[in-house]
């Protein structure tokens, strides 16, 4: 196991807790999550692009946006959109946010079929690195078996591999 390799355990049945060291400033770290320039270029799994990221980061603010798979080896998902929308809740810059996450449709209609997240990231300064945590709340232990029979862990994993990357080009 790499010693930035993402640490995952569900709390409560329904409590998706996920945690990861970055070798990068807290200020840095959190600036990623709130700038659409660049959550752009290391939001999602490989493979898929933002080709549409609009974020307002505020109390009350949406975050709507849209992956798109451009890699032709991913079979049936080559040109498919998965879109999402957030709402912000608590910001306390740069130690935390919290947002709900929905999928939604490209208009931002909330996709109700699909289990909403209540999302909580926590930016922790380890000598000059950053411990990001990230719990997931969800309504029910079979909402949270839904998201993970979707595959979300590897796609986590893969997108904060990009956020690695993207910490690396840019400090």
């Amino acid at each position: 196991m790499s010693k930035n390799a993402m640490v995952s355990r569900v709390e409560n049945d329904r409590v998706l807790v996920l945690e990861r060291v970055f070798d990068a400033p807290r200020e840095l770290v959190f600036q990623m999550f709130k700038e659409a320039e660049h959550l752009k270029r290391w939001w999602g799994p490989r493979g898929w692009e933002i080709p549409v990221c609009n974020v307002d980061f505020r109390p009350g603010g949406v975050w709507h946006y849209c992956m798109k798979c451009v890699d032709p080896n991913q079979g049936d998902f080559y040109g498919m959109e998965s879109w999402g929308k957030g709402v912000y809740k608590e910001i306390v810059e740069p130690e935390m946010f919290s947002y709900t996450d929905y999928f939604s449709d490209a208009e931002g209609n909330i996709n109700t079929e699909l289990p909403a997240t209540e999302v909580t990231l926590e930016f922790v300064e380890q000598d000059g690195k950053t411990k990001l945590v990230n719990r997931g709340e969800y309504v029910s232990a079979e909402a949270l078996k839904t998201v993970m029979d979707m595959g979300m862990l590897q796609g986590i994993t893969e997108t904060w591999d990009r956020l690695e990357e993207r910490l690396n080009e840019v400090k």
